[in-house]
C-alpha cells in the first residue's frame, strides 16, 4: 500500500494497532498528576496513571498497550501494576513526541499507533474503536482524533468558563469531509451577537496515527499557533497534513481530562456515575 506524507512516499501495509500511553511527572499545572489518587463507584482508590491503563485495557482490537515516561517512579507504579512500560527522553515537548520516541525505543511494530491519554481515564473504549474502525476502513487517513457534539447546556458552560479565563477544553471546527480545520482553546466557531450558534463540537484528545505520519512529526517545525494554542495535532495541519475527525457520543458523566487538581472532583463523579470501580 502507498500512502504520501509530508509529500515522501511510503510503502506499508496493516501490522496490527499499538496503543501508547504517554506519562510525565513535570506538569505545568499539576506536577505529579500521573499518580495522583482518584476514587471510583466502590471507594477503591486507584492512580490516574492505573484508571487510565485500565481504559485501555478496555478497547478491543488492539494487539498492545504501553507506557511511555521520562520519570522512575511513574515506571516503577506502572511496573507495579503490570503495565509494559518504555523509557522516553526528557527532550519530548508533547505526547505525540514522546510516542514517536516509544515506537522507536520498544521496537513497536504497528502500523496503527494510538496514543491514550495519560490523564484521561474517562475516555471510552468505544470512541477508541470508532477511531481505529475509521482508520481501517479508510487507509489514506494518516492522522486521526475523536470529537462530541455539545449539548446546548455543556456549550453554555464552556462560555462561562471562558468568560473568567478558564480553558477546559478544546474544540474544533472541521470541513464537509471531516477533516479539522482547526482547533482551539477557545470556543470556535465564534458567533455574533444576534444569530443562530451553530453546534459545539469537543475534541476528545485520543489520537490514531499510522507509523509514517507518526515518524514524520518530530522532524517538522512547531507552528506559532501550535506554541500559541499549546496544541500539538497543529503542527500535522500546519505541514499539510489532514486530522479526520471521529465523531462520537458523549458518555454519562462527560470526558473531562485531569488538567488541574481541581479537575479530579469531576472525574471522580464521572467514575462514579459510570460505576467504575
Amino acid at each position: 500500500m502507498l500512502r504520501v506524507v509530508g509529500g515522501k512516499e511510503f510503502t506499508c501495509e496493516d501490522r496490527g494497532v499499538a496503543i501508547i500511553i504517554p506519562a510525565r511527572f513535570e506538569s505545568t499545572r499539576f506536577p505529579g498528576k500521573s499518580l495522583a489518587e482518584l476514587r471510583g463507584v466502590s471507594g477503591a482508590s486507584k492512580s490516574l496513571l492505573l484508571r487510565s491503563w485500565e481504559a485501555a485495557n478496555r478497547v478491543n482490537g488492539v494487539d498492545e498497550i504501553w507506557i511511555a515516561t521520562d520519570d522512575i517512579r511513574i515506571r516503577d507504579a506502572a511496573e507495579q501494576f503490570g503495565a509494559r512500560v518504555v523509557m522516553t527522553s526528557t527532550d519530548c515537548r508533547n505526547g505525540t513526541e514522546r510516542c514517536t520516541e516509544a515506537v522507536l525505543a520498544a521496537d513497536i511494530k504497528s502500523d496503527l499507533i494510538v496514543n491514550f491519554q495519560g490523564d484521561a481515564p474517562l475516555t471510552p473504549p468505544l470512541a477508541v474503536e470508532a477511531l481505529i474502525q475509521t482508520m481501517h476502513d479508510a487507509p489514506c487517513v494518516e492522522v486521526a482524533t475523536t470529537m462530541v457534539r455539545c449539548s446546548p447546556v455543556a456549550a453554555d458552560c464552556l462560555r462561562v468558563d471562558e468568560t473568567v479565563g478558564r480553558s477546559r477544553a478544546t474544540t474544533v471546527v472541521f470541513d464537509r469531509n471531516f477533516d479539522a480545520l482547526y482547533f482551539s482553546r477557545s470556543i470556535i466557531p465564534f458567533v455574533p451577537e444576534g444569530m443562530a450558534r451553530p453546534p459545539v463540537y469537543l475534541h476528545v484528545g485520543v489520537f490514531g496515527y499510522r507509523r509514517d505520519a507518526l515518524m514524520h512529526y518530530p522532524g517538522l517545525e512547531p507552528s506559532v499557533f501550535e506554541e500559541t494554542e499549546g496544541l500539538e495535532q497543529l503542527r500535522f495541519l500546519d505541514a499539510g497534513i489532514p486530522i479526520r475527525m471521529v465523531e462520537v457520543g458523549t458518555p454519562p458523566g462527560g470526558v473531562w481530562e485531569v488538567d488541574c487538581p481541581s479537575d479530579l472532583v469531576s472525574v471522580e463523579a464521572a467514575l462514579v456515575e459510570r460505576h467504575l470501580h
